[in-house]
């Protein structure tokens, strides 16, 4: 398992948003060492590569969104249905991973890369229309939906520095069986999965509190 790009966004005028504002959407790949440190809470734009930021400062960004990571061998999946190529960051990833079941993660369990840096996987990728249209595809939140392979958001627990070819080996899973995939299927197109997210301790708080009331809903609308 390594990683093969580091990526990190290049700025740019977002017109898939109502209201002027900027996109951290095109991320490319970089040479060399990027920093990684914890970004403190959401609101700021931080995240946790240096050089990287979002814009979108209420529902990105943040100590449990510090850092994106999706599957080479899911791009190469998407690259063949969608007809063309997919470079690394083509997603807004900040980590391009081969050999590494990104979707199957655990919450958190802790992804140790190179000498330094821990991670740990907080949460799944929810598609929003800025996602639809970079990719310029219509319908794509849909289909991204559909196919359930939504890559992972992870938070900083060891700061150090990351580079490609940085070798990623998994460190503590926890004793559950909530995946990044279960989560987004839940959150998402099968409801009843709900029940079941709650004892992933590392699933982010506003995440369990938006699963507490979809639960308390889904229950006074049976009794009622």
């Amino acid at each position: 398992m390594e990683l093969l790009s580091v990526n990190v966004g290049r700025p740019q005028p977002n017109p898939w948003k109502s209201g002027p504002g900027d996109t951290g959407i095109d991320k490319r790949p970089v040479d060399g060492p990027v920093a990684v440190t914890a970004p403190g809470p959401k609101g700021t734009g931080a995240v946790g590569l240096a050089g990287d930021r979002v814009y979108d400062v209420d529902h990105h960004g943040g100590y449990d969104q510090a850092v994106y990571a999706y599957a080479r061998e899911d791009l190469d999946g998407w690259e063949a249905e969608l007809g063309r190529p997919l470079p690394g960051g083509a997603f807004g990833e900040n980590l391009t991973t081969l050999g590494l079941d990104v979707t199957g993660a655990l919450i958190g369990e802790r992804w140790h890369i190179g000498p330094q840096v821990v991670l740990e996987v907080s949460c799944p990728r929810i598609p929003c229309s800025t996602f639809q249209g970079w990719l310029r595809r219509e319908g794509w939140i849909k289909r991204f939906t559909q196919a359930a392979v939504p890559g992972a958001y992870l938070r900083v627990i060891e700061p150090g520095e990351i580079s490609a070819g940085d070798r990623v080996e998994i460190g503590h899973r926890p004793d559950h069986d909530v995946t990044v995939g279960l989560v987004f299927r839940a959150a998402t197109l099968e409801p009843e999965l709900l029940p079941r997210l709650l004892v992933a301790d590392a699933l982010p708080e506003e995440d369990k509190e938006l699963v507490r009331r979809r639960l308390a809903k889904r229950s006074g609308q049976e009794s009622g």
